[in-house]
């Protein structure tokens, strides 16, 4: 049996009367107008073609591969970023490569290279440690994208920042309003990264409240943070409330809480920071902040495509936080 012809740019030209040139820029959505990207795009379909990435790599110095590499997975709202930046990007006609810095500045670093060396066309990160040089010579390697947290020593092709000043200002303002003066703060990561910007704006925004604040490194899992949380709060003086710096850690805390006979929040305030679905549905519900998922993927995507497709870079995006006030803030009863 003869094996059936693999359909060319040069029969998709034939189908539509478009010069192969004409064909091969529609294809990759450049110079011609939508109108003619379209009726391309379907000849393309009615006949079978599907173009060889090797070709498209060798002909355009692409690979059509986006890296994306997160601070850390077992944060909640990471994991829901993750697959909708996945989708968002295979609908582009862009495939994802991710990566896991586990909260690990050493690791984050290594990855770094692996993705680099995979010739992805751009870098998406959440950074563990922003101010690592690391990040410099990736922008030199390939179009870097900052998600939270900007770069300071690295020329990003654009940064989707959030407004930690907002968020954290706010938070940290609820509780003294509430009452609260003896905070316990926990942070992502196995150790206190001091140089990033949320933990620094904490210890400056509680100074100038007159906050006791004890910060301490905390994992996104579950049992780590419960751990963490059972130590910090079963000795004396105990905090009357506790600020997590993302909604995994602050289920921690509940479970902790549980198991030490402390009842939220009578006993003991929690807030959170990034309004996973699963809050909305703790007893009682979790105060928090809501960084709007679609809306930080939507940023990331138009501004990997311009940089990628177009080689220009974007104003940085700032992303600003919903208060959520639910049920687990209130005065301290101590």
């Amino acid at each position: 049996m003869q094996r059936r012809k693999r359909p060319t740019i040069k029969d998709i030209a034939a189908e539509t009367g478009l010069s192969p040139a004409a064909v091969s820029y529609a294809l990759r959505g450049l110079q011609v107008p939508p109108e003619t990207q379209q009726r391309v795009r379907e000849a393309a379909d009615r006949i079978g073609y599907e173009a060889d990435p090797v070709a498209r790599a060798l002909a355009s110095g692409r690979t059509g591969m986006v890296g994306v590499l997160c601070s850390s997975l077992e944060d909640l709202w990471q994991q829901n970023f993750a697959t909708t930046l996945g989708r968002r990007f295979l609908a582009a006609d862009r495939n994802t490569l991710f990566m896991d810095s586990a909260a690990d500045p050493a690791r984050e670093a290594v990855l770094t290279k692996n993705l680099l060396d995979q010739r992805v066309d751009a870098l998406v990160t959440i950074p563990v440690d922003p101010t690592s040089q690391h990040w410099a010579e990736a922008a030199e390697r390939t179009m870097l994208v900052a998600i939270g947290d900007p770069l300071p020593g690295a020329a990003t092709a654009a940064e989707v920042v959030f407004d930690n000043s907002l968020g954290v200002a706010d938070a940290l303002k609820t509780l003294s309003d509430a009452g609260h003066r003896e905070i316990l703060v926990l942070t992502p990561g196995p150790r206190l990264l001091r140089q990033r910007p949320a933990e620094k704006i904490v210890q400056d925004v509680a100074r100038e409240l007159g906050m006791d604040l004890h910060v301490l490194a905390c994992p996104n899992d579950l049992t780590g943070a419960a751990e963490t949380a059972h130590a910090a709060l079963g000795g004396t003086p105990r905090p009357t409330a506790v600020f997590c710096l993302t909604d995994s850690m602050a289920y921690g805390v509940y479970e902790a809480a549980r198991d030490l006979g402390l009842a939220v929040p009578v006993d003991l305030s929690v807030l959170g920071y990034d309004d996973h679905p699963v809050s909305r549905l703790l007893t009682p519900a979790l105060s928090t902040y809501r960084w709007d998922v679609q809306t930080v993927v939507d940023a990331v995507v138009e501004r990997v495509l311009k940089a990628v497709d177009k080689n220009r870079r974007s104003r940085r995006k700032l992303i600003t936080p919903e208060p959520k006030h639910r049920d687990s803030v209130t005065k301290p009863h101590r």
